[in-house]
């Protein structure tokens, strides 16, 4: 018979009471169950989080002196791996890592008034067909899915078709048949958020067009002088002839995605810009990414993790659960889920954190993804490396962050930092630049409260790990005495949840999930409680209590 884990969490949201003592890690096991739904992802600027190798932290002469946080700063591919076998990732319950795109950025710098902006951040390609030798190589890439593979974690990349990257002295612009230089979007409608470009001196690439383009000189000039321009022109007229697409310049861009697939086993995509890309741009991709994803499967079944099908998250810049599957242009509703994504990126949790009760936050989350939703998921976050109004950009509530990212209906995704309550607020930098510091390794080792921050993460992450039904399980209110009780179910996996316990002693109808004589233990304090005429009674020295079942 498969073993059922029952949980029972009470979660003080604002906490005075946290302890770190008796932390006992919950190990994650590769025989439970898995869905994107109910995920708990990563995400971090691949230049800003580890620097595992010093002698690619300077490439293509980026020497210039930048704005504040606008340079490179020797974060890398290898600095996840390494973190990735010290067990970080493990201990703080996450099962997916989404990378900032690490294709070959611009060589040259822009300021567009933030001063010199080298391409750090991984959103302006160069070259989408060779990682960005700052990140690493692909050899440093397929070991660190090897390595994640290994430790039940899934890794994300980042999809950029809608734009280049800004051009400079280093980097001419691409040719007229692959770009656009005008107009600027003004976003006041479907066409004048799509067909335009985003920003001053971000060239948008033709996405609408059928025409067959050759391939920007710069491209052929480049390749040749790498030596594998023979190889990449045969692999694309293969594409090409396979699939029957025109030449246009968003199959090409499609084909050196999916690559990224079939060559390294990624696990998904985090798709950017999608609103400004025509919707069936995004069909198109979806289908391409499963076909590649299929011929890696078929190539290598013994580095197959699961069944799950490949994975397509997409950023439409300010969608939410409440829009359901359309969102809107003003002029034009457009649906997104439908044979393209899995799931959006929702930008509504932190206001609801803010403004709503949990109860009503879990209820009508729990409505929409068991309805409207339903088969389809969002992914929640609180921070992000682009939103200057994050959930709490002066870290003065880490312990509800945490409870209520974790908590709420749907994927997760923890923004680095998150769990270190890492400074948002930098001086001297401009815009989005102070959400982009480099991870505050230091704080983690040697400053106490980032640990008790640090630790309240962990086990909830793990908890939330181990029981999909947290993330992607039908929601039910047991009670409001004494907090707010209710459970999860998701087929076996049944879960109790409390939160925002006012008194010590704890004594709750559990008789929906446990039987009576069933043994329970507390991960988070090792404490072992028996249920006793339908009741978990006890009382709780801290203010977060995880039960399972012996």
């Amino acid at each position: 018979m498969k073993k059922i884990f029952f949980i029972f969490i009470f979660v003080a949201i604002i906490s005075c009471k946290e302890n770190t003592s008796n932390n006992k890690e919950v190990k994650l096991t590769a025989k439970k169950e898995f869905v994107w739904e109910g995920a708990n992802i990563y995400f971090l600027l691949t230049d800003r989080f580890n620097n595992g190798d010093t002698s690619n932290d300077i490439n293509f002469d980026r020497t210039k002196e930048t704005g504040k946080l606008r340079g490179f700063e020797g974060g890398d591919i290898k600095g996840i791996t390494q973190k990735i076998e010290e067990g970080y990732f493990t201990k703080l319950g996450i099962n997916a890592i989404w990378m900032t795109p690490i294709v070959e950025q611009i060589h040259g710098g822009t300021d567009e008034g933030t001063g010199l902006s080298y391409g750090f951040h991984g959103y302006w390609a160069k070259d989408w067909t060779k990682i960005d030798p700052n990140y690493g190589t692909k050899e440093d890439l397929k070991e660190l899915v090897k390595i994640a593979h290994k430790n039940g974690i899934r890794v994300l990349l980042d999809a950029v078709i809608n734009h280049t990257g800004p051009v400079t002295e280093k980097d001419p612009v691409w040719p007229n048949d692959w770009v656009r230089t005008e107009p600027q979007c003004t976003y006041d409608n479907y066409e004048h958020t799509v067909s335009c470009t985003l920003v001053k001196n971000l060239p948008d690439i033709k996405t609408e067009s059928n025409e067959n383009v050759a391939l920007p000189p710069q491209l052929v000039a480049k390749w040749k002088e790498e030596g594998r321009y023979e190889e990449e022109v045969a692999e694309l007229d293969a594409f090409f002839e396979r699939t029957g697409h025109p030449k246009a310049p968003r199959f090409y861009i499609i084909k050196w995605l999916t690559d990224y697939i079939t060559e390294f086993g990624i696990d998904g995509y985090r798709v950017d810009t999608v609103k400004h890309t025509e919707e069936f741009v995004w069909q198109e991709f979806k289908e391409e990414c499963d076909v590649a994803f299929a011929e890696y499967k078929k190539n290598n079944p013994e580095k197959v993790l699961d069944n799950n099908d490949f994975y397509l998250v997409g950023e439409v810049y300010n969608y939410a659960i409440s829009h359901g599957k359309a969102f809107s242009f003003g002029d034009k509703k457009v649906n997104y889920f439908d044979k393209a994504f899995n799931s959006l990126i929702n930008f509504e949790i932190k206001w609801n954190a803010k403004q709503m009760t949990e109860k009503d936050v879990f209820h009508k989350y729990d409505t929409i993804l068991q309805n409207e939703l339903k088969d389809y998921g969002i992914l929640n976050y609180m921070t992000s490396h682009d939103d200057g109004q994050p959930f709490d950009k002066e870290r003065k509530m880490p312990f509800k962050t945490a409870t209520m990212l974790m908590i709420t209906p749907g994927t997760s995704q923890v923004y680095y930092g998150d769990e270190s309550a890492r400074n948002l607020t930098i001086e001297g930098t401009v815009g989005d630049a102070t959400l982009r510091s480099f991870m505050n390794w230091d704080d983690i080792k040697n400053n106490v409260k980032t640990q008790e921050v640090l630790s309240h993460w962990q086990k909830l992450g793990q908890f939330r790990a181990n029981h999909m039904s947290v993330g992607a399980g039908k929601h039910q209110l047991i009670s409001e005495k004494n907090g707010l009780f209710f459970s999860r179910v998701r087929n076996e996996d049944k879960v109790v949840i409390g939160i925002n316990i006012i008194e010590n002693k704890i004594d709750i109808d559990v008789s929906s999930v446990f039987s009576n004589g069933d043994i329970l233990r507390d991960a988070y304090s090792n404490k072992e409680i028996e249920v006793k005429e339908g009741k978990a009674s006890f009382v709780s020295e801290f203010s977060v209590v995880l039960l399972e079942k012996l």
